[in-house]
């Protein structure tokens, strides 16, 4: 009986540790690099986990301003792969598209209109994939709507 309760604990806790998953400046992995975190769905200054930390949340396929909820404090609205201004999901209102590894300007698909490059968890300026134009690396693989999430916050909060 007693090892039962010692495993049932264990779980418990288990279930509680939840996952961080770092995003570091250019090609670093110092601890010291680290520009924010992404841990339960919510993005953390630096390694910070404290509420008054959070820059974005996902919920569902939005992002949304700070710890809000709120509909009007959503940022974007991702769906299939395009990222919507706000809870829009009008065609004018698609500020950029993933596809490909690539995230590119509005509903484009031109190389031209290549934003950043996506490889091996690194993020490249633009078309690239030399290491002088990586913008960040995130330490571990992330979903469409965390890269976005990752994405705002690199360029709204550096």
């Amino acid at each position: 009986m007693k090892k039962l309760i010692i495993v049932i604990f264990s779980l418990i806790l288990l279930k509680n540790v939840s996952s961080q998953t770092n995003i570091y400046s250019k090609n670093s992995t110092y601890s010291s690099d680290v520009i924010c975190n992404l841990r339960d769905n919510k993005i953390y200054k630096k390694k910070s986990s404290y509420t008054s930390d959070i820059f974005c949340q996902i919920i569902d396929n939005k992002i949304y301003k700070g710890s809000s909820s709120y509909s009007n404090d959503i940022v974007y609205n991702i769906s299939n792969g395009k990222v919507f201004k706000g809870n829009s999901t009008y065609s004018s209102d698609i500020l950029m598209n993933v596809n490909n590894g690539k995230i590119y300007k509005g509903n484009s698909s031109y190389s031209s209109d290549v934003i950043a490059t996506i490889k091996d968890n690194k993020i490249y300026k633009g078309n690239s994939t030399y290491n002088s134009d990586i913008l960040f690396t995130i330490d571990g693989n992330v979903t469409l709507i965390e890269l976005i999430a990752i994405w705002h916050t690199f360029n709204y909060m550096y």
